[in-house]
């Protein structure tokens, strides 16, 4: 990024280009009527703020006039596991005032000097290409990089005017892929909208659909194999981070096994089995999807397989599970040990579901199709927004915009 650039153009130590830089404070205290203090949550992969979840902490920790987050400032993300190190978010506007927590160093950059929001993009990019996890120094599942080597990096640093325009260009293009960002969180939404819409609230059951045991619904369940995976193999296999919480499956991150002959028909997967997470961390037990493919493909130890028999569509149980009454009812349910959480073969089955006609069943899988369909065509033109996005940055930083 830096070996080719205009003339008009230097090359500046980050260091040099701030006013003023400061790590931020840890606090245990969650209080009611505090500030709000950004924590790691609060900073998004793509480099934005999401206010969702909200903590307070007191107003009355020491030098909290040097330690509030202004228009303008940058907030890096020091402390996380090591592939989220580095994140960064330009901090513009909030309803009230906010503070940061240790995770963070704030940059603030001299505004004679540089511009804030071209710095941002170029710490994004930097992120976004694995620098920083070279630099981490690293401890359990927690990694972490200085404020010193933070500020000696180096950067191509064009006139200020410069500066600006290229932020503009990239904030503009960024806009068009949170656009379509926030539609593919419409659509993921869509599909149980429409469930509560056919079939009621499963939590009060106001339709008095008969309640049967999802045993009822199944035909055999079984774990998945406990053979190590690995790059090669007959068979690609699907682990837990292969479905994510909304039941989707992402197959980009395979490994593969070889099974035997006969194990072939237990460890399989087919077209229209439910996978069901049944060991993970608390917030994440017990993801649902029903396979949909005609590929051969094994499971992994962590899910069972779920079959269902002649009285079931498997959509509506997925649909079901991933509810939100359906997630309340997993994590209530969940035992947890040392971080993670389990549910076993046994106790899926014991879980109470409402069953509506069959035909009806099939109807909600035949809505939920198309909407995963228009899910994918979204996800394929994000996924060439993403493209062009990154060649655009690359331009931007070698003065060729």
């Amino acid at each position: 990024m830096n070996r080719e650039i205009p003339q008009s153009w230097k090359l500046r130590v980050l260091g040099e280009l701030m006013e003023d830089v400061r790590a931020g404070f840890a606090c245990g205290e969650d209080v009611e009527n505090g500030i709000v203090q950004i924590r790691m949550n609060n900073i998004t992969r793509e480099g934005t703020f999401d206010w969702g979840k909200l903590r307070r902490v007191p107003l009355t920790y020491k030098k909290m006039h040097e330690l509030l987050v202004e228009s303008g400032d940058l907030l890096f993300n020091c402390t996380n596991s090591p592939e989220l190190v580095g994140k960064c978010a330009h901090f513009v506007e909030f309803s009230e005032p906010v503070t940061f927590s240790n995770h963070f160093i704030r940059l603030r950059p001299n505004p004679v000097m540089a511009n804030s929001g071209y710095l941002g993009r170029w710490i994004n990019l930097l992120w976004s290409h694995g620098r920083f996890a070279g630099m981490c120094r690293q401890w359990v599942n927690q990694a972490s990089i200085s404020k010193d080597q933070l500020l000696d990096l180096s950067l191509p640093l064009p006139p200020l005017p410069e500066q600006r325009r290229i932020a503009a260009i990239l904030d503009h293009a960024d806009a068009v892929r949170a656009k379509r960002r926030r539609a593919l969180a419409l659509l993921d939404g869509l599909t149980q909208a429409i469930f509560l819409d056919m079939f009621g609230d499963p939590a009060i059951n106001d339709r008095q659909w008969p309640i049967v045991k999802i045993s009822d619904l199944l035909s055999s369940t079984q774990y998945g194999t406990s053979k190590k995976a690995g790059l090669i193999g007959a068979f690609p296999i699907i682990r837990m981070n292969n479905i994510d919480y909304s039941g989707r499956f992402d197959f980009t991150d395979l490994k593969y096994i070889d099974l035997e002959r006969s194990e072939t028909d237990r460890f399989l997967v087919r077209n229209g089995d439910i996978l069901f997470n049944r060991t993970n961390s608390p917030e994440l037990v017990g993801k649902t999807g029903v396979f949909r493919s005609s590929i051969p493909m094994a499971y992994a130890g962590y899910l069972i397989r779920l079959r269902v028999n002649e009285h079931a569509d498997p959509e509506y149980i997925s649909g079901f599970l991933n509810s939100t009454f359906g997630k309340i009812t997993l994590r209530c349910m969940c035992k947890s040990i040392i971080g993670m959480a389990n549910i076993n073969a046994k106790e899926v089955q014991t879980i109470k579901i409402p069953c509506p006609p069959l035909p009806l069943q099939r109807q909600f899988s035949s809505r939920a199709a198309a909407v995963e369909r228009l899910k994918s065509a979204q996800r394929a033109s994000l996924a060439k927004l993403d493209s062009l996005f990154a060649s655009l940055q690359h331009r931007a930083f070698r003065g060729e915009l």
